[in-house]
């Protein structure tokens, strides 16, 4: 991870309960300052954290639903999403989309890309989650208040 002081900040506040509670006022900031920036940064970015804009059909209506995320760095061209939604005990709405289809779209640091979507299960997904819990330890957090469900992950590979 980049050496933001911001960044240590952000990790250590991911572990606390409390923090999940601000999810409305993070999400409302994460918008307000991607369209300021063009949708070249967002909250995220700005404490040295990788987020991205995922962009996906509506998996009933077809029209394309755009969701700011956190991911975690997979290598070159490879991002893993994991569907945490703050520790809530329902999936994502944004993971439904992604379970219906075989391509999306990232905005990323001003770039723009395709990519093809894989969800993860059995071993890919246990060495999928160890890599995410030790690049963001919060997701354990997170798990632990999503009681019995078990996050949906996702590896998006630029075509």
């Amino acid at each position: 991870m980049p050496r933001n002081p911001l960044t240590a900040l952000g990790r250590a506040l991911a572990r606390r309960p409390a923090v999940m509670r601000t999810a409305p006022v993070v999400v409302r900031l994460e918008r307000l300052v991607r369209r300021l920036s063009g949708g070249r940064h967002g909250v995220l970015d700005l404490a040295g954290l990788p987020s991205m804009e995922l962009t996906v059909a509506g998996r009933k209506t077809g029209r394309p639903r755009t969701v700011s995320l956190l991911y975690v760095p997979d290598g070159p061209g490879s991002y893993l999403l994991v569907g945490s939604n703050w520790g809530r005990t329902e999936h994502p709405a944004w993971s439904a989309n992604l379970d219906a289809a075989e391509y999306a779209e990232i905005h990323s640091e001003g770039d723009r890309f395709k990519v093809r979507v894989h969800r993860l299960s059995g071993a890919d997904r246990e060495r999928a989650w160890r890599r995410a819990v030790a690049y963001w330890p919060g997701y354990r957090m997170e798990q632990r208040l999503a009681g019995s469900r078990k996050f949906r992950l996702y590896q998006l590979r630029r075509i």
